[in-house]
């Protein structure tokens, strides 16, 4: 029995305000910007890296990145972990190319394979060929997922026995000054980006409804937040 509802909340509406479909909105978004996205976005998405090294990855292991935008964190991951492999979708067309770009670059295609998908609705079997993944991780993805809530969902179900999802996004910005909270939301939402006050929550009813475990927890003074789900 699912316990949350599809944009229910405000954060939700916000992200549910562009028109059309999502895949093109993201494409319309990023086609310019993903050329310059990673070098703006090193200085304010807080916590990547630190996510990166706890995901601990298995020898041999499979590793699913959700919304893996330039393929970044991918390759960061896969340096980190070299004898794992890792796996990542995206909704965005133009996002793809860049992290194709960008993988085939490092000379990690043999690491690394991406795929299109949509992350409130996917299968790792028909994506990938994969019944399930040892880790699966959504960094700053969440915030601009419509339906965000079946994201966590879907990302739970991808797991393998034992696997673990682990999620970093924007926080409530609770031990910041007012106005920097105003103005960091207002930002984001240029780019349909809406931190979602409620992921804590929804990562609970996630992990209950599967007899998992969800640990939680604010990070630089609420700046950010985790979750991470496991069996």
């Amino acid at each position: 029995m699912a316990v949350f509802t599809c944009m229910s909340s405000p954060e939700s509406r916000a992200q549910a305000a562009p028109e059309g479909d999502h895949a093109a909105v993201m494409d319309g978004v990023y086609r310019t910007q993903r050329h310059i996205y990673d070098f703006t976005r090193k200085y304010y998405l807080l916590g990547r890296d630190r996510l990166i090294d706890d995901l601990n990855a298995p020898d041999g292991g499979a590793v699913l990145e959700v919304g893996c935008g330039t393929g970044r964190n991918l390759i960061v991951a896969a340096k980190r972990y070299p004898r794992a492999h890792f796996y990542g979708f995206d909704i965005s067309a133009a996002m793809l190319e860049s992290a194709q770009a960008a993988v085939d670059k490092a000379g990690l295609q043999h690491q690394i394979t991406l795929a299109r998908g949509d992350a409130t609705a996917f299968s790792a079997q028909r994506l990938f060929g994969i019944a399930g993944f040892d880790r699966v991780f959504c960094s700053y993805t969440l915030s601009m997922i419509p339906g965000w809530e079946h994201a966590i969902a879907a990302a739970a179900d991808a797991l393998a026995p034992e696997g673990s999802l682990h999620i970093v996004d924007f926080g409530h910005q609770g031990g910041l000054p007012r106005w920097f909270r105003s103005a960091l939301f207002a930002w984001l939402e240029r780019f349909y980006v809406a931190p979602r006050l409620t992921l804590d929550h929804v990562a609970q009813a996630v992990a209950r409804e599967r007899g998992m475990l969800a640990d939680t927890r604010a990070l630089y003074r609420g700046y950010a937040q985790s979750a991470v789900i496991r069996g």
